[in-house]
């Protein structure tokens, strides 16, 4: 019974080991190992009692390396996804939106490099920067190729 216990904390500090995982990933990833109802949830919550999980942690990780590829919906859609509440995202988001139009200018320069000649090239563009989660007019403005914006 001790033995269950120690392995599913093990678990779940070889997963936190790797990358920062929010308590909703654990649960997901470690439920299969439960083996007494209770047994995760005690595990878990030791673990964040001590400070190994923390979702503050896993939103500045995720802003870290992948917000300068990926719009503020994108990345919101990718912490909702780890099962963080708005209220622990809303000031790494809102930060985001600040620098929405240079983070999209830059994606596009790398990935383009030259407005596009003609208006299916623009399209494709326009989708290109819409699939990484850029607002409707960092878009615009982008594409446009408005560099005094």
């Amino acid at each position: 019974m001790g033995f269950d216990k120690i392995s599913l904390k093990g678990r779940a500090l070889r997963l936190l080991a790797g990358r920062e995982h929010s308590r909703a990933e654990l649960e997901k990833k470690l439920a299969p190992h439960e083996e007494e109802p209770g047994e995760l949830q005690r595990a878990l919550d030791e673990l964040q009692a001590k400070g190994f999980i923390s979702d503050r942690r896993v939103v500045e990780s995720v802003i870290h390396r992948r917000g300068a590829r990926l719009g503020a919906s994108r990345v919101k859609q990718e912490l909702q996804a780890k099962g963080i509440s708005l209220d622990c995202m809303a000031d790494a988001l809102e930060s985001l939106r600040g620098t929405e139009l240079q983070r999209a200018r830059e994606v596009w320069r790398k990935k383009f490099g030259e407005p596009a000649a003609d208006p299916a090239g623009r399209a494709r563009q326009m989708r290109f920067l819409a699939s990484r989660g850029f607002g409707a007019e960092a878009i615009r403005r982008v594409v446009a190729g408005n560099e005094d914006d």
